[in-house]
């Protein structure tokens, strides 16, 4: 095989095993990472719910030692599980197999994070008027929490950046904006007894109860579907769906409780809050009254599991210009998933845009990225940092 330049023995491998070390020890290990990359960062510890997570801000300085303004590159360094999944080869091992680079996380998105490590060598012996900021997070998967922190990070130490791009496997196309998603668990309660006294006043149903807010939350669905905002997304309006459920204990047992979970995905001009309006209003008025009238202790509890904002930029920014320009491609897109750039955009005030490579099955088994979306992320970074030769005015 002819060597290429994102063979599997090359540097690209070993940020690859560094990032996945991080994801899978101690936070101290990903201190080893920039350590490794002869950059001080710093670790942000997390609550001790999330022991040994953490996030890690590095900064390359520019010239003078400079490191306010300048670019935040950001991606998380854990992964989604792999348990119960049919790999070809040890999902933890990067593997090289017809033309493809195979690993959990090489498309999602570990594939933009080795690449701005791996170069991290290069970006630091460039002349540049600006810093490049690496910030690496954790939970991507379900809040976003860690990409928060760091936003919340550059904000208290007035980084300022021009500019920040989220490594999302966007297959190196420039994303715009995407929808905001909420999560919602909600707990029925009713009163258990012998299924031969269901509906002789000894029960309430849990199961038959939760059906009705289910229910409610399919018409809002609709409503949207049909009425609601429409946006250029790829899903041009605000969705709802419940996505889990469970409850009873025995085929022979009126269930005391069920619960099911909800997810919201809103546009960016659409609201939780309004959303939630109508069903909280809808079981406090209409369900729960008709629950206590069979079982006084009845009870449904809502309660918000984790929220993630929309994000809308700006296709005429400077910096969104700019990085069509370096990306020769001047089309932009809105998706309907939710990212780290809402924190990024809304908390730390940085013009955001998300863009990394892309290659398939992602979150299954045999996740892959190939060679020539790395070379073109490559190339993009290096384009990106050499933006930062110019003076401060330059973007």
């Amino acid at each position: 095989m002819a060597a290429h330049p994102w063979t599997i023995h090359d540097g690209w491998q070993r940020a690859c095993v560094l990032t996945r070390r991080a994801a899978r020890t101690s936070s101290s290990t990903t201190a080893r990472i920039a350590w490794r990359l002869g950059v001080k960062c710093t670790l942000l510890h997390t609550t001790p719910e999330d022991k040994g997570k953490a996030t890690m801000w590095a900064t390359l300085p520019g010239d003078g030692g400079v490191t306010k303004n300048g670019i935040i590159l950001s991606g998380p360094t854990d992964v989604v599980p792999v348990d119960g999944q049919k790999w070809d080869s040890d999902p933890f091992t990067l593997t090289e197999r017809d033309g493809k680079l195979y690993g959990r996380g090489t498309a999602d998105m570990k594939g933009f994070v080795a690449v701005c490590m791996s170069l991290a060598p290069e970006l630091l012996k460039m002349k540049r008027a600006k810093p490049i900021h690496f910030a690496w997070s954790y939970d991507e998967e379900v809040s976003c929490l860690g990409g928060m922190e760091l936003a919340e990070f550059a904000r208290d130490h007035d980084v300022r950046a021009e500019g920040c791009i989220i490594g999302e496997p966007t297959g190196m196309t420039v994303v715009i904006a995407h929808k905001g998603t909420s999560h919602f668990w909600v707990r029925v309660r009713g009163k258990a007894a012998h299924s031969s006294l269901a509906l002789t006043g000894e029960s309430c149903n849990a199961i038959d109860y939760a059906t009705k807010p289910i229910t409610k939350l399919r018409e809002i669905a609709e409503e949207y579907r049909r009425n609601g905002t429409r946006h250029d997304f790829e899903v041009p309006f605000s969705t709802l769906s419940t996505n889990l459920i469970s409850g009873g204990n025995a085929s022979n047992t009126v269930p005391a409780e069920c619960e099911f979970l909800f997810e919201f995905r809103a546009l960016p001009n659409e609201t939780v809050s309004k959303m939630m309006q109508q069903v909280r209003s809808y079981v406090e008025t209409q369900l729960l009254p008709a629950m206590k009238a069979e079982f006084e202790d009845a009870e449904i509890v809502i309660t918000p599991r984790n929220e993630t904002p929309s994000f809308e930029g700006s296709e005429e920014a400077p910096f969104t210009k700019l990085v069509c320009a370096i990306n020769n491609d001047y089309k932009v897109w809105k998706k309907n998933y939710s990212t780290e750039a809402s924190h990024y955009s809304g908390i730390a005030g940085a013009p955001t845009v998300i863009c990394g490579p892309n290659g398939g099955a992602i979150h299954c088994a045999n996740e892959y990225v190939t060679p020539a979306q790395l070379d073109k992320c490559r190339e993009f970074v290096l384009r990106v940092a050499e933006s930062l030769k110019a003076s401060p005015a330059h973007l």
